[in-house]
C-alpha cells in the first residue's frame, strides 16, 4: 500500500513562504504579523485591478467617509501601499514616484485607523504602521525568492535605504558591491 500524501493548503503554503522570506531578508516578525501577511497576500492575489489604484486619492476618500466605510478603507490603502512598497515596488517608477511614497502613505493608513479602532485592532494597525518597513522588506524577500535574482537595482536599493532605512535594501547594495569589482585607477605622478 502506497503511503497517503497530504497536500497542505494554501494558507500553509502562503505561511512556508513568508518564513523563508523572514530568513532570507533576515527579519522576524510577530506571529500576529506573519498571519496578517499571509492573508493579505491570499486577499490581493486575486485581485486584477490593483495596479489602476490611485492611493493619494482613496487615502483623502476615506477621510471624508465615516464608520465602518471609513475602516475599511483605510486598511486597504495601508494593505496596497503595503503590497506597492514589497510586491510592485516597480510600481513607484511607473509613476513616477518613489516607493517611499506608498511606504509613507500606508503608514499614515494604519495610524489613522488605529486612532479610529479600540481595543485588540488599534493595537494591531499600530503594529503594522510601525513595521512597515520590515513588512516590506519581508515582501521584497518573496519576490527575489522566486526570480532567484534582486528584485531592486543598485539604483532603487539606494534610494529605499537612504529613505526609509530598509534592511533589505542595504543588504541588496552589500551583494551588488560583493559582486562588483572595482578597479582602482592612481594617476601617474
Amino acid at each position: 500500500m502506497s503511503p497517503l500524501l497530504l497536500q497542505p493548503t494554501a494558507t500553509a503554503h502562503w505561511y512556508e513562504l513568508i518564513h523563508d522570506a523572514e530568513h532570507y531578508c533576515h527579519q522576524s516578525l510577530t506571529e500576529e504579523l506573519q498571519s496578517y501577511l499571509v492573508f493579505l497576500l491570499m486577499r490581493y492575489t486575486q485581485s486584477a485591478h490593483l495596479v489602476d489604484r490611485v492611493m493619494a486619492l482613496e487615502y483623502l476618500h476615506s477621510l471624508q467617509s465615516g464608520g465602518h466605510i471609513q475602516q475599511q478603507q483605510l486598511q486597504e490603502v495601508g494593505d496596497v501601499c503595503l503590497l506597492f512598497s514589497g510586491l510592485f515596488p516597480e510600481q513607484s517608477q511607473r509613476r513616477c514616484v518613489q516607493t517611499k511614497y506608498y511606504v509613507e502613505l500606508g503608514k499614515a493608513a494604519y495610524h489613522t485607523l488605529a486612532d479610529r479602532v479600540q481595543g485588540i485592532n488599534a493595537h494591531l494597525y499600530t503594529r503594522l504602521a510601525q513595521a512597515f518597513i520590515r513588512l516590506m522588506d519581508v515582501l521584497l524577500a518573496t519576490r527575489e525568492l522566486f526570480q532567484h535574482a534582486p528584485n531592486l537595482s543598485i539604483f532603487h536599493a539606494i534610494e529605499l535605504w537612504q529613505q526609509t532605512g530598509s534592511q533589505h535594501a542595504f543588504n541588496t547594495l552589500h551583494n551588488y558591491m560583493q559582486g562588483a569589482t572595482c578597479k582602482l585607477v592612481l594617476p601617474n605622478k
